[in-house]
């Protein structure tokens, strides 16, 4: 499959009286027509600005964003104007933003919400555009559809809104859906309604999916490739398969470590991941995990390692100095 998004080098950095933040450092990404990339790491590791970048939604200035490449679908994204964007997104890129309350409009009805990129990016008029509406809320499984899109965002639940943001991704049938945090605040078993819903969105209609997450078992149970990021960087990169099997980066083994599983004994093998992330505007020299990793070495300290493929017939990379795994048989 021929790549639909890929992003090379990418920087966001965010200046501060504090210094310079480095939110996202040199990341590079692709993602294939048809598929679903995710992107996983820790609160703060730069997942949810990278998204934000790749939409054009995050201001320059006063952030400092630089790319080698942003393609997608064939154009460079570097060079669009305002307008251009404005064409793009919510046509053929489209989000769903992970707080459903704070990005729906609470003085508009969720019919006006959803006919606006229909009206919008594809001349329809206010009829179809709202008869459309009411497919897509039935086609999410929002019962009572045709009244509900008289209703408010706060006259739906926490589920149901989340639903809405999905239809509202998927009004004008974008070629890719970046989707933040899609679960966040949901019990489990919406949330796998929400993902169920994502995965009948990408087999029907052959939508690639961006999935940014927190949540190893959810990345787990929807993509085919898995990016680690940490302090702004992706430090391992895999198929999902083979990431969970087996992950060799310290950062990678220590996230699959702290999930809970329900095979575990009693009182449960959770283990946390020591210390802190790094301050995004000290960052210290060599490997930003160094302070954090049983397997740190000299060379950790004084040296950052690039992102180098160890497999690439398996499309697997980690930007790490030591080998895990030979560490590991020695100790």
């Amino acid at each position: 499959m021929s790549d639909l998004l890929d992003v090379d080098n990418l920087r966001t950095h965010f200046p501060t009286p504090a210094g310079l933040v480095r939110a996202v450092d040199g990341v590079s990404l692709r993602v294939p027509k048809g598929g679903a990339v995710g992107i996983v790491g820790e609160s703060g590791s730069g997942k949810s600005v990278l998204s934000l970048t790749v939409m054009g939604l995050v201001a320059s200035p006063p952030a400092i964003v630089s790319a080698d490449r942003i393609m997608f679908e064939g154009e460079d994204l570097r060079q669009a104007t305002p307008a251009r964007w404005r064409e793009v997104r919510g046509h053929r890129l489209a989000m769903i933003f992970q707080d459903p309350m704070t990005s729906l409009n609470p003085f508009l009805t969720v019919g006006d919400q959803l006919s606006e990129p229909l009206i919008v990016h594809q001349n329809a008029s206010t009829q179809a555009a709202w008869a459309k509406g009411e497919e897509l809320l039935r086609r999410v499984g929002i019962p009572d559809a045709r009244s509900r899109l008289d209703a408010y965002p706060h006259q739906f639940s926490g589920g149901m809104r989340q639903r809405v943001m999905v239809a509202m991704a998927m009004a004008c049938e974008p070629a890719l859906v970046i989707a933040d945090e899609p679960t966040t605040a949901l019990d489990v078993t919406v949330q796998a309604q929400i993902l169920d819903l994502m995965r009948e969105i990408r087999e029907t209609a052959g939508t690639a999916f961006v999935l940014i997450t927190h949540d190893m078992g959810v990345a787990a149970g929807f993509c085919d490739e898995i990016n680690v990021m940490y302090a702004g960087r992706v430090v391992e990169r895999g198929p999902t398969a083979d990431l969970f099997a087996d992950p060799r980066h310290p950062y990678t083994k220590a996230l699959l470590k702290s999930v809970p599983r329900l095979d575990d004994p009693p009182g449960g093998k959770f283990v946390p991941i020591p210390g802190q992330p790094p301050d995004l505007t000290s960052l210290p020299a060599g490997c930003a995990y160094a302070s954090r990793c049983p397997y740190v070495v000299d060379r950790c300290r004084t040296e950052t390692p690039p992102l180098q493929a160890f497999d690439v017939e398996r499309s697997r990379a980690k930007a790490c100095h030591v080998d895990v795994v030979s560490l590991e048989a020695r100790r």
